[in-house]
């Protein structure tokens, strides 16, 4: 990409887009066109500059980053930056770039301008990569979990529990909203009620029905329907 980066910052706190505006200072292929300190701001800024990348608080007085992101998502990339107080992300429906964790450490940012690199600026993916990154909650703490770590994804009502190497966590998203973002190359939706990643798959059991075995040591019903076209996927079991 030889092109520099139009970027807008947008937090509310001012040593914070100081901060941030520093560290891209190191990257000579960034060229910040401005800042914004809450979202109707960042909304004029970003139709009068046409920023290509934009860095979005989570948490702003008013609309919030994710609210943001919602208006923003089919004009620019964007990456999320947050202190991890508390979020509900529907992570989904939202096709951030990625998350940055404040304060934000100079090699991670490091990380994030590669994949802006690598993705250019497409259209939306219809599926989202396996280093995507999500924002999860496990107990008091959150991380960020790439779908390569991820072995399962369980539909409960409107939410999802995830299944990761890290323990278990959920998402404000539907089972359906998110087999359409999944690669299925990667991950196959078992039955109505669960997504499977096929890598995580250690065997299978023949019982009343099909029943996958997972690395993690969890047993998953697949449907009958499912069943068939795993099979020849799989390459007949």
């Amino acid at each position: 990409m030889s092109e520099r980066l139009r970027t807008l910052i947008v937090d509310d706190e001012r040593l914070a887009r100081a901060e941030l505006k520093r560290l891209l200072a190191a990257h000579p292929q960034i060229e910040v066109v401005g800042e914004a300190a809450d979202a109707q701001q960042a909304l004029h800024l970003l139709a009068t500059l046409t920023p290509d990348l934009a860095f979005l608080d989570i948490q702003m007085p008013g609309m919030s980053g994710l609210q943001l992101a919602e208006e923003i998502e089919d004009r620019c990339q964007f990456v999320f930056c947050t202190a991890y107080d508390s979020f509900a992300i529907d992570a989904f429906g939202l096709n951030a770039l990625d998350y940055l964790v404040k304060p934000v450490v100079p090699e991670r940012l490091a990380r994030t301008l590669q994949r802006v690199r690598a993705r250019g600026r497409p259209a939306a993916p219809v599926y989202l990569p396996s280093d995507h990154g999500l924002l999860l909650k496990f107990g008091d703490n959150a991380r960020i979990v790439r779908l390569h770590d991820i072995n399962r994804f369980e539909s409960i009502g409107n939410h999802a529990a995830v299944y990761t190497t890290h323990g278990k966590s959920f998402l404000l998203s539907s089972l359906n909203r998110i087999e359409q973002r999944l690669d299925p190359a990667h991950f196959f939706r078992v039955s109505r009620s669960d997504i499977l990643r096929l890598d995580a798959i250690q065997r299978f059991e023949l019982d009343i029905g099909l029943i996958a075995h997972l690395v993690d040591g969890s047993a998953v019903a697949v449907s009958r329907r499912q069943a068939q076209v795993l099979k020849a996927r799989m390459g007949g079991l």
